[in-house]
């Protein structure tokens, strides 16, 4: 499925001139990796950022330290600085950032599953938090690859 939705992304941003760059955290580049499997995804995809520790998103993305500590790191303020950190760093038309929980483990205020996502675009930045669940860190990681490459996907023209 991620084959698929990769080579629709690579089609659609190539018809626009889209550019496109991720900030990804739990998965691990796992986004990145699905579109540059894609022959020719060079001419859309100008890079992609794997922050999965906090001085990470600092350092790399811009992120504020003082949203990290309000919010923590599984949070849609961090995962909206991650997205427009990359876009703006990344010159990129368009960014998805993924942040989240996989597991095995987290807490009450944040179960294992729940994965933050970041879309910037010249227009804004929009964020959602999905709760995938408890299926296992690598079923959680697939997840959130799929999920933001369907964010991508619909946020081209």
């Amino acid at each position: 499925m991620t084959d698929a939705l990769a080579q629709d992304i690579l089609t659609r941003a190539m018809a626009a001139g889209v550019t496109i760059t991720t900030a990804e955290s739990c998965t691990g580049g796992m986004v990145a990796v699905a579109i540059t499997d894609i022959a020719g995804s060079s001419t859309i995809f100008e890079r992609g950022v794997v922050t999965y520790s906090n001085a990470a998103k600092v350092d790399l993305l811009g992120v504020r330290p003082a949203t990290l500590e309000a919010h923590g790191a599984v949070s849609e303020e961090v995962a909206a600085e991650m997205a427009e950190g990359a876009r703006a760093r990344a010159g990129a038309d368009l960014a998805v950032s993924v942040s989240g929980i996989a597991g095995p483990g987290g807490s009450e205020h944040k179960p294992e599953g729940r994965v933050c996502f970041g879309l910037a675009t010249a227009k804004g930045t929009r964020t959602e938090t999905v709760e995938f669940g408890a299926l296992g860190r690598a079923e959680v990681r697939a997840a959130a690859t799929r999920h933001a490459l369907t964010l991508l996907l619909a946020a081209l023209p």
